[in-house]
């Protein structure tokens, strides 16, 4: 059960493979034809030496989508003496993986045979189907080869993890991308070179820069484009490429790590400051296909997080943006955001609200539940008026100055200070009345005491 062999028709006495997707047919299974991972498979490297000596351990195969998992394992299948099976986890479920380690038994028992087990797109098992593997890749029943373009911390759980060794692939380059397209065009047997297409250096450069990394989406774009010239000029053009491809997404995962790594981004953006890359990765989100409102919110966060009181106005903005999106939708609402994003890239930051917030809560979980001082404690019956409570309070507006110097934490914590304002924007104009108001309570306290003399 090789997924790489050749499929041959005996009835029709024809080789089914040239009617595979060109992807697949120019999957390379030699070490020289397989571009753009260098760093795990040069010569010298642990992988490859584990390959061509035929001493593979578990390994999770981690990278983003087109850049050479499923070819690597294709490599491996022809490199190695085991028997291969591979499964995509997108439609295969615990049964058939079971049948296979049942197989792998046998080839060890029946003909000392090691069995490579691929699965695609592991991270798509949930964590009772991942708990199956751990005895059977422990005792080495199988070796297990995963693909995944999610982060294995987060995707693989981690007894399985810590028996696999991982290797990262990168993205491909453009030169990569030409030479394999370049590649697909000359090769008569398994290409399109029998057919002779010209395909110029615009049309190739506009399949790169719409392949995004990807060898799989160029080669499906330029078979695509192929199909639709192959009954005219053979003259694949920069129009053809335009009107056959719908680029519907850029590499994000709305529930994976690059999420998570571009909302970072933009976050950190926003709080540094830099209104260009704010706008850069705030255009990657939505272009990609990101939830508009989920940004909007996380605009919400930001200006009360990291602008706060340094900027009250931010927050305004922020929650106007989410509104007016919410009311026109894409792409009209789409430049709500936009505004938003540059207003609170470009506004004074401070963390002052964020960092008080968290003093506070640290405090509470330290001294507990403290009594309200009875000071400023209402007193609706006549009861609690007896037993002391509101005694002594001060209205601040019956003050020239509308503050009245009294003290409204519990005993335990007067003098304590939470929130501290910086000295940007909105803020200075804060400290400026809190230590006006501390001046005013100082003077008071002083007053007192000369009277307690």
């Amino acid at each position: 059960m090789d997924l790489f062999d050749a499929i041959y028709d005996a009835e029709e006495h024809r080789d089914v493979r040239q009617e595979r997707p060109l992807a697949d047919r120019m999957r390379p299974d030699d070490f020289s034809d397989f571009l753009g991972q260098e760093k795990i498979l040069g010569e010298d490297s642990i992988l490859r030496r584990m390959i061509t000596e035929d001493r593979l351990t578990s390994m999770l195969l981690w990278g983003p989508p087109g850049s050479g998992k499923t070819t690597l394992a294709n490599i491996i299948s022809h490199k190695t003496h085991s028997a291969f099976f591979t499964l995509s986890a997108v439609s295969a479920g615990i049964k058939e993986v079971k049948h296979i380690f049942e197989q792998a038994k046998l080839n060890i028992q029946s003909y000392n045979r090691k069995t490579i087990l691929y699965i695609d797109e592991i991270h798509r098992f949930n964590k009772i189907q991942q708990d199956a593997f751990l005895p059977y890749v422990e005792n080495g029943t199988v070796i297990l080869i995963g693909a995944t373009t999610e982060n294995p911390s987060f995707s693989i759980i981690s007894p399985l993890l810590s028996r696999c060794r991982v290797f990262v692939l990168n993205t491909l380059t453009d030169e990569n991308l030409k030479t394999i397209i370049l590649r697909a065009l000359k090769d008569k047997n398994r290409g399109l070179g029998a057919l002779n297409f010209t395909c110029g250096e615009d049309s190739i450069s506009l399949i790169i820069s719409l392949s995004d990394g990807d060898a799989r989406r160029a080669l499906n774009l330029l078979e695509l484009c192929a199909v639709a010239v192959k009954d005219t000029d053979l003259i694949i053009t920069t129009d053809i490429v335009k009107e056959l491809s719908q680029r519907t997404h850029l590499i994000y995962d709305k529930q994976g790590e690059e999420h998570f790594n571009i909302i970072s981004a933009f976050h950190k953006s926003l709080r540094g400051s830099d209104p260009d890359a704010t706008l850069y990765w705030l255009a990657r989100m939505l272009v990609s296909g990101e939830e508009p409102l989920y940004v909007a919110r996380r605009m919400i966060r930001f200006a009360s997080e990291d602008i706060g009181n340094a900027d009250p106005q931010a927050l305004v903005v922020a929650i106007a943006a989410w509104e007016a999106y919410d009311k026109l939708g894409s792409p009209e609402g789409e430049l709500a955001l936009v505004q938003a994003a540059i207003y609170l890239a470009t506004a004074p930051k401070s963390n002052s609200l964020y960092v008080a917030y968290g003093n506070a809560c640290e405090t509470i979980e330290e001294t507990g539940s403290l009594p309200v001082p009875f000071v400023i404690r209402n007193a609706p019956t006549s009861l609690m008026k007896e037993l002391g409570y509101g005694e002594g309070y001060l209205y601040d507006h019956d003050s020239p100055e509308h503050y009245q110097p009294q003290d409204y934490l519990p005993e335990e914590l007067l003098g304590k200070k939470f929130y501290l304002p910086g000295n940007f924007g909105f803020e200075k104009e804060i400290k400026k009345r809190l230590e006006w108001w501390d001046k005013l309570k100082k003077q008071s306290k002083q007053e007192q005491e000369k009277k307690d003399l």
